[in-house]
């Protein structure tokens, strides 16, 4: 039998390999997915994706499954019942940063402003295939979708987590030339 080749960071552990083989670099349109992804990488924010991707289904509990209506409505005191949430991560800034992520993506919405048109726009149409082989930290579109993203009232979206949203939903191809996932051609 052949063996699986993959990107390194994904071998250290079988929920990442999982989220690597099914999920990480798979382009994704549907706007309130990449809200959610999005979320979840301000939540990752000096910690491990995988310490993320073992408390995901804790944070689609405490935030009604990521439907930003439902999210933007929450209040003080659903900020207070989830410091005291062992499913995700207890910051603070991080909750209310979500909770505002989702009064923002509402607030495009009823302007017209479509979140999926607005990051695949900003990404030229389609997905960015990395040739060199080497992964950056931050691009020149992840610190301008960052300031785009900062302006529009977005918290934890500086250039590196905006990277590796942009990785993890394909809008950009990092897998390595080796790895099974890489896109050919």
């Amino acid at each position: 039998m052949k063996e699986i080749v993959r990107c390194r960071w994904a071998e250290s552990d079988p929920l990442m390999r999982a989220y690597h083989d099914g999920e990480w670099g798979v382009p994704e349109y549907d706007s309130r997915a990449l809200w959610e992804k999005l979320m979840l990488d301000g939540f990752q924010a000096g910690l491990s994706w995988l310490t993320i991707l073992r408390k995901r289904d804790g944070f689609r509990e405490a935030f009604y499954d990521f439907d930003p209506k439902k999210v933007a409505r929450m209040a003080e005191k659903d900020v207070k019942r989830l410091l005291e949430n062992p499913g995700i991560i207890r910051s603070r800034a991080k909750i209310e940063a979500t909770i505002n992520g989702a009064k923002i993506f509402l607030k495009m919405q009823d302007e017209g402003e479509d979140f999926s048109k607005f990051v695949w726009g900003m990404a030229g149409g389609k997905p960015i295939v990395n040739r060199t082989g080497s992964v950056p930290a931050k691009t020149p579109l992840s610190e301008e979708m960052s300031k785009a993203l900062k302006k529009k009232g977005f918290k934890f979206v500086g250039p590196v987590i905006v990277y590796a949203w942009l990785q993890a939903t394909g809008v950009v191809d990092d897998h390595a030339p080796t790895c099974f996932r890489r896109k050919k051609g």
